[in-house]
C-alpha cells in the first residue's frame, strides 16, 4: 500500500486541482491497491572484486559531468565517493562549480577533493585525485549553459550525467564499459545507454519506486523520458547537439529527444539497435523537499520544458501532431488527426481490450509470445509509473482494436485470410478493424501474433490505449 505522508499528500492535493475530484479518486484507489515490495540488492563485494581484476584490452573512457551549485556539503560528499568507489577504473569526473562565491570549492578542500596549488605567487584549487578536474564557472548561466561549458573539458569516449545530489551504485561504470564493449563486438558502435535507477531519502537508509526501464521503445520516449537516470552518450555527439537553455529543466530529455532524432535520420528504425538499455539499478535519485524527485511540483517549469522538447522533436522529425500534457505531471501524449496518415513508420495502430464484464483490460498491447501487458488492471487505472496510459510501441497488437495502413492491407488479408473492412464503432471515433467478419472460433491471440510479426517487417505497431477513442490531456 502507498505511504501517507506529508509528500504524498501533497502530490495529491496537486493532482486534484489539475483533473478533479473523479480522476483523483480513482487515482487514489490504484496507490491504495499498489504493494511496496521492492528491496534493493546491492552488488556483492565478491563480484565488485572481479570487476575491479578484469583486465581490458580496449578500455572504454567515461567522463562524468557533473553541475555544482550550492550542493549541501553532506551530498556533495557522497556523490564524489560514490564515484571514486567504483570498480571500473577508466574514468574522470567533471566538477563544474556555478555557485557564485567559494563555499562549495572550500568544501571540496576541507574534504580532501582540492588542494591548493602555487601558480606564479599564487595559489589554485588542483584536485587531488588526477581522474578529477574541478572547474568554477564564470557565472550561473543555467544548467544547460552550465553544463556545456563543462563539455570541452571531457576526454573520455562517452560522457555520463550526474546530480551533484544523486549516487551511481559502485559497478555502474562497470556494468556501461560491458555492455558497450560487446556492442562493438557485434558490429555495433553505441549512440547512447541506459540504465534502472531507484529514489532513496535523503540518507540513503531507504530505496523505493525502482523505475524498471524496457529496452528503447521511441513511442513511449514520446510520452515521457523514462530513460532519465543513468545516461552515458557518445561524447563527440553529445558536444555536438549540447544542452539548449530554452528546455533547461528538461534539458537531458530534449537532448535525448535530439539524439534519438539522429538516430532515426541517419539509420532510421534500424538504427534504434545503437541505443542500450542495462536492465539493472545503478543510479539511486535522491529525494529531499527541493528536488524533483520528492515534489514533482517544486520544478513545474521542468516539465513545461519537457513539453516545448517534445513539440520540437516533433517539427524536427516532420510529425504532424500537437504535444499536450496528460493528467499525470511530466507525462505528454501526441495527438494526431490521423494517426496513419500522419506517422508514415507506423504499420498498424491498435488500443486496449477491455472484458465487458468486468472492465479489466483482458488485450490490447502484447509481446511477441503473446503475454498481455497491464492484463487485468482496471479501466481508468494507469499502472506501474502509469505506463498503461501511454503512448508506446509494441511487438504485438490485438485483432479487436486494430487499424492497419493501407500500404500493409495486403499482408494483414494474406495471414489473416478475409478482406480488411473498418468500421466506427461510435461517432467520433476513429476506424478499427471490423472483427465481425473473422470466422467464428478463430483463435484471436494465434492469428493476432502472425499477423503482428508480419507487419514489424513493414514499419512499427503503435499502441494507443484509448485508441480508437481520443486520450484525456489537459
Amino acid at each position: 500500500m502507498a505511504k501517507l505522508n506529508k509528500a504524498n499528500l501533497k502530490k495529491t492535493l496537486y493532482y486534484l486541482q489539475r483533473n478533479g475530484l473523479r480522476e483523483t479518486w480513482i487515482s487514489v484507489r490504484e496507490r491504495l491497491t499498489e504493494t511496496d515490495r521492492y528491496f534493493f540488492v546491492p552488488c556483492s563485494e565478491e563480484e565488485l572484486e572481479k570487476q575491479s581484476d578484469r583486465k581490458w584490452d580496449n578500455p572504454i573512457t567515461f567522463s562524468i559531468l557533473v553541475p555544482l551549485y550550492r550542493t549541501p556539503e553532506t551530498y556533495l560528499k557522497r556523490m564524489i565517493t560514490s564515484i571514486m568507489v567504483q570498480s571500473y577504473p577508466h574514468w574522470e569526473l567533471i566538477l563544474a562549480d556555478a555557485t557564485e562565491d567559494r563555499s562549495v570549492e572550500e568544501t571540496l578542500m576541507q574534504q580532501g577533493f582540492l588542494k591548493e596549488q602555487p601558480t606564479d605567487g599564487e595559489t589554485e584549487p588542483v584536485a587531488a585525485d588526477p581522474r578529477i578536474r574541478y572547474v568554477h564557472l564564470k557565472e550561473n548561466a543555467g544548467i544547460a549553459a552550465n553544463t556545456n561549458q563543462a563539455l570541452p573539458y571531457a576526454k573520455g569516449a562517452y560522457i555520463g550525467l550526474l546530480d551533484h545530489d544523486d549516487v551511481l551504485t559502485p559497478d555502474a561504470l562497470y556494468e556501461m564499459a560491458d555492455a558497450v564493449t560487446k556492442a562493438y563486438d557485434r558490429g555495433v558502435k553505441v549512440t547512447f545507454a541506459y540504465s534502472d535507477e531507484d529514489k532513496c531519502d535523503g540518507k540513503e537508509t531507504r530505496y523505493y519506486d525502482p523505475n524498471h526501464k524496457e529496452n528503447f521503445n521511441y513511442d513511449l520516449i514520446l510520452s515521457n523520458n523514462y530513460i532519465c537516470h543513468f545516461l552515458v552518450m557518445d561524447a563527440e555527439l553529445m558536444k555536438r547537439l549540447q544542452f539548449r537553455p530554452e528546455c533547461d529543466g528538461a534539458q537531458d530529455y530534449d537532448l535525448v529527444l535530439r539524439a534519438v532524432a539522429e538516430v532515426l535520420t541517419t539509420d532510421g528504425q534500424a538504427g534504434e539497435k545503437s541505443i542500450l538499455h542495462i536492465p539493472k539499478v545503478l543510479y539511486h535519485w535522491r529525494c529531499h523537499e527541493a528536488s524533483t524527485a520528492a515534489n514533482p511540483h517544486s520544478k513545474k517549469y521542468a516539465y513545461e520544458a519537457g513539453l516545448r522538447a517534445l513539440r520540437d522533436h516533433a517539427a524536427l522529425r516532420g510529425i504532424p501532431a500537437t504535444a499536450c500534457e496528460t493528467r499525470h505531471v511530466g507525462f505528454y501524449r501526441l495527438q494526431y488527426t490521423d494517426v496513419l496518415q500522419n506517422r508514415a513508420d507506423v504499420a498498424a495502430v491498435g488500443g486496449r481490450v477491455l472484458s465487458g464484464k468486468t472492465g479489466k483490460i483482458i488485450g490490447g498491447r502484447m509481446t511477441a509470445e503473446g503475454k498481455v501487458f497491464y492484463e487485468g488492471l482496471w479501466q481508468g487505472f494507469g499502472g506501474y509509473l502509469h505506463r498503461a496510459e501511454l503512448s508506446q510501441d509494441a511487438q504485438a497488437l490485438d485483432l479487436r482494436c486494430i487499424r492497419i495502413q493501407p500500404s500493409c492491407q495486403e499482408v494483414f488479408e494474406k495471414i489473416v485470410g478475409v478482406p480488411y473492412t473498418e468500421i466506427r464503432r461510435h461517432p467520433g471515433e476513429q476506424p478499427v478493424f471490423d472483427v465481425t467478419v473473422l470466422p467464428a472460433g478463430v483463435d484471436i491471440r494465434t492469428l493476432s501474433l502472425r499477423l503482428s510479426e508480419a507487419l514489424r517487417q513493414q514499419g512499427r505497431l503503435l499502441y494507443l490505449p484509448e485508441y480508437p477513442g481520443e486520450c484525456k490531456t489537459l
